[in-house]
């Protein structure tokens, strides 16, 4: 009975809950009022004329505007913090006051006399049952300290600003909040929304005190700078860390529960963000036919993505794989103005290629399609080099042939002095697509041809991270290959926006270079995806941790450690600064017609080994060329 009266009571709207509180005052101050009389007089009589009762009125009737005035009707009731105690003594105060300057008006025109000892006990009185009522309350309807407390999840947010609060209100139903964080020291040890607002030093405190395993970011407008160093800060103790999106990317009004995400690996890169240059965009995309080879792919699909949303005429999703090209056409159907035109076709069929290009009057090509992992490609040379090398071939060709007047190929910093077949792949379409720029350039079409080099991306189907992931949710361990093994990373969505910029800016021929910032150690990164999952790492010095960490050794064509540069010196800045332009176009020669032609025999007698010793002759003989020449 007393449940269900609870949650009558609790699903009334704040304007009814008002009127019931300010009922209540109004009927308790006036009989405290009539029990100070009775107390004074000992004598416990009911009023029994007008005055009387105008007497016992007055007192809430001064009462209530002096409450209303100083926000005791603002807090809600089972939040109430402990400061609003002392906000009731100063307006129970001020109202005794104002009624005994009253009482005192009343008793100069003959309407009865006031005993000094009567405001002092409607004060203390008056004291206790205001303040008592909001404290039954407060225990009544907020289950501070009881069973339906510890089973909610006890979470902290970050940021006591507007966002906060907001986020606040949306969770007290489903979750205890044990208090804000906050790195403004004027708001700490003070209320917001009835919540405590502590440091962020204090949040072990709050972990072994409340529990709390979750703490949400509620700070939308930080630098991207200080939000790694406080997801940093508190993955360290174990905790899972989420977060309200981004400034731009939140709707006005009321926050959501559902716009909380777990915090991406990504955003603990601290890569300073620039805004992307609308001009070279406008110039690639805009009004023009792409065509995405491997538009199914985890770089092809976020190109897509990224080209839709800035006005193409037509969009072609080149895909080999069936489900993938089914999953970005759907996703794509979604949004409206995209005429996206799905081909499911191999790149190294080149029937297909022209058909696409020359049905669709393709102007761009981003050429993304690649087998990109490494053990995988270095088990299977003959068909990563089939695709890699004779795909880009043939797409290359195609595109020459048949007027595109961009080509873009997707590249890897494992292109630069490669130990690994998936490496010299990519190196050998590389000068493939130089190769045809010079070509453009003899012939004076007008047709630019250029490659994009870069590192890892966080969450590519190469990327390590999902493998982390999928170990973590096992319970670990995490294998990685070497403790002092280092990579470069950016997330996926600058990676894509930057591709489109860099073939913007290109003048045939051109390797560019994109700015991955500093490598990042691969144990660091299995280590922070660990704290971002709530749970710690096993370690001699931690062995109760939840995760341990294993170093198996290097794979085979494995590196220690990656390079975007084969001579840094050379590099130099374009537009953008986060775009470098490496090489220029070389003369046509020779020597990669004549390793292409010897490497078309190798895979048609499925020679493996000649294939290989192909594959590391060609690079060595070029690179020895672009030495002397720079020289």
């Amino acid at each position: 009975m007393f449940s269900v009266l609870r949650k009558r009571v609790l699903a009334l709207p704040r304007f009814w809950k008002r009127v019931i509180l300010v009922g209540f005052d109004f009927g308790a101050l006036a009989f405290v009022l009539w029990a100070s009389y009775s107390l004074r007089y000992d004598r416990w009589d009911l009023p029994n004329s007008l005055d009387e009762w105008v007497i016992i009125a007055s007192a809430p009737l001064i009462a209530i505007p002096i409450f209303i005035r100083m926000g005791l009707y603002r807090a809600v009731v089972r939040y109430l913090p402990e400061r609003a105690l002392w906000t009731i003594v100063k307006a129970m105060t001020l109202a005794a006051i104002l009624w005994v300057v009253l009482a005192f008006l009343s008793a100069m025109t003959g309407r009865g006399f006031v005993p000094r000892s009567v405001p002092i006990i409607y004060w203390t009185l008056g004291t206790l049952v205001i303040t008592g009522s909001r404290l039954i309350a407060k225990w009544v309807f907020w289950p501070s300290g009881r069973k339906a407390l510890l089973k909610r999840p006890a979470v902290v947010i970050y940021g006591a600003g507007e966002a906060g609060t907001q986020l606040a209100t949306s969770l007290r139903n489903s979750h205890f909040i044990a208090g804000f964080l906050d790195d403004d020291p004027a708001l700490h040890r003070r209320d917001v929304a009835g919540i405590k607002v502590f440091p962020p030093s204090h949040l072990p405190s709050l972990v072994r005190d409340y529990g709390v395993k979750q703490v949400i970011l509620s700070i939308p407008s930080v630098s991207a700078a200080r939000r790694k160093e406080i997801v940093r800060d508190i993955s360290q103790h174990g905790i899972k860390v989420q977060s309200l999106p981004g400034i731009t990317d939140l709707v006005t009004g009321k926050y959501l529960v559902s716009q909380i995400h777990e915090i991406e690996i990504d955003e603990l890169l601290g890569r300073s963000s620039v805004p992307p240059d609308l001009d070279l965009i406008r110039q690639m995309i805009v009004g023009r036919t792409i065509m995405v080879t491997g538009a199914g792919g985890s770089i092809g699909s976020e190109l897509c993505r990224k080209i839709a949303q800035w006005r193409p005429q037509r969009l072609v999703l080149f895909e080999s794989n069936e489900f993938a090209l089914y999953k970005i056409e759907m996703e794509l159907a979604a949004e409206k103005d995209v005429a996206a035109v799905p081909v499911l076709a191999s790149v190294t069929n080149e029937q297909r290629v022209v058909r696409a290009i020359k049905e669709h009057g393709v102007d761009v090509v981003f050429h993304a399609a690649a087998h990109k992992h490494v053990p995988l490609v270095e088990a299977n040379a003959l068909e990563g080099i089939y695709n890699n090398v004779f795909g880009t071939k043939t797409v290359a060709d195609a595109a020459f042939s048949n007027g595109v007047k961009d080509f873009v190929l997707i590249s890897t910093d494992k292109a630069v002095r490669p130990t690994n077949v998936m490496g010299a792949t990519k190196r050998w379409a590389e000068l493939i697509v130089r190769e045809k720029a010079a070509q453009a350039q003899q012939a004076n079409t007008g047709q630019r041809f250029c490659a994009v080099r870069f590192g890892n991306v966080l969450g590519s189907n190469g990327s390590v991270v999902p493998l982390f992931k999928e170990q973590i949710a096992k319970g670990g361990p995490i294998t990685l290959t070497d403790r002092a093994m280092t990579r470069y990373f950016m997330s996926i969505q600058e990676a894509a926006e930057l591709i489109v910029q860099a073939g913007s800016l290109s003048e045939g021929g051109d390797v560019f270079l994109l700015d991955m910032g500093e490598p990042i150690l691969i144990t660091d990164l299995a280590e922070n995806m660990v704290r971002l999952a709530g749970l710690t790492v096993r370690t001699d010095e931690n062995p109760e941790g939840d995760i341990e960490i294993i170093a198996v050794g290097k794979r085979p064509g494995e590196k220690l450690y990656e390079e975007l540069f084969y001579d840094q010196s050379t590099a130099i800045g374009t537009r953008h600064p986060k775009i470098m332009r490496g090489t220029a176009t070389k003369p046509i020669d020779d020597v990669l017609s004549a390793h292409i032609a010897k490497m078309s025999e190798a895979l048609d007698n499925q020679n493996e080994q000649e294939a290989r010793h192909l594959l590391f002759e060609l690079i060595t003989l070029r690179d020895q060329r672009d030495a002397r020449a720079s020289t």
